[in-house]
């Protein structure tokens, strides 16, 4: 298997602490005066890759990648205000987006991981990671997601003004899912439920201010865009943008799921996932 480098550490990460009791647990970092949350686990072999939720989710969107079965050592974090982590007073935008890249740097930096793989708002804060937060890492998944995430204004409006409404209405076909089973769709309402009105509006607002399609092509790591075919959040043009405008991109349209592709095929997710990373 292929040895990962390191990520470039930051100036400033001398002030991070890291709480790590377990090599297979949830473990924490802390940074810039909030502790962020992370499930580690380390079957199978090689360096361990980052994944990075997307809005209104936590760690367990990604336990079809960190379970024996999955990808390989993996670390799944909760982003600041989202699951097990922290929250802080931030404004939709570029300064929530600061705050979950340098979640992802301080996890990278404490696990000594430089695969970094985000779904959706993940993806979003993994590229601004590497554009703006002094990530540097050997390799970029970018799962149902792209250079820019514009969010329709409906979807906004009911976020705030009738949030479980809202959640139904990402579960409608060729949304989050295209055909899962209820225990499957329940993983992601849960989580959304479980993250809240206030954190998951201030998401999907943040992706709506997102757009780095100009800046591809300072992406030096060698990546890899995947998605459902059935994608109707990030549809699968986005997953062909981000192929043709990144210097060294591959993509991958993946059979019956859509925008959580991860969760709904996860089997075929992992083998691809897998051949990529190991090249």
């Amino acid at each position: 298997m292929r040895q990962w480098f390191t990520v470039r550490r930051r100036a400033d990460a001398a002030g991070s602490s890291v709480t790590r009791p377990c090599v297979s647990g949830v473990n924490t970092v802390t940074h810039d005066g909030r502790t962020v949350a992370y499930r580690e686990t380390d079957y199978g072999d090689g360096t361990p890759v980052v994944y990075v939720h997307g809005a209104g989710g936590d760690h367990r969107l990604w336990v079809e990648q960190y379970a024996p079965d999955g990808v390989g050592p993996a670390v799944a974090l909760d982003l600041t205000g989202h699951g097990e982590s922290d929250d802080a007073t931030l404004d939709p935008g570029r300064e929530t987006l600061d705050a979950y890249a340098d979640d992802v740097v301080a996890v990278a930096e404490a696990t000594d991981a430089a695969a970094v793989v985000g779904n959706s708002m993940g993806g979003a804060a993994a590229l601004w990671a590497t554009l703006e937060r002094g990530l540097d890492p050997e390799a970029l998944v970018l799962c149902g997601t792209g250079a820019k995430l514009a969010v329709g204004d409906d979807l906004l409006d009911l976020l705030d003004a009738d949030f479980e409404a809202a959640v139904d209405a990402l579960t409608a076909p060729d949304l989050l899912f295209h055909d899962a089973d209820e225990e499957t769709v329940a993983r992601a309402t849960d989580a959304m439920r479980a993250v809240g009105a206030a954190v998951t509006s201030r998401d999907f607002r943040t992706c709506d201010w997102f757009d780095v399609r100009e800046r591809l092509g300072e992406v030096d790591a060698r990546c890899l865009a995947i998605t459902g075919e059935h994608d109707g959040m990030t549809p699968p043009s986005f997953t062909q943008f981000l192929g043709e405008q990144l210097p060294d991109c591959e993509t991958a349209l993946l059979d019956d799921c859509a925008h959580l592709s991860m969760l709904e095929r996860p089997d075929a997710w992992n083998e691809r996932v897998r051949t990529f990373l190991d090249r």
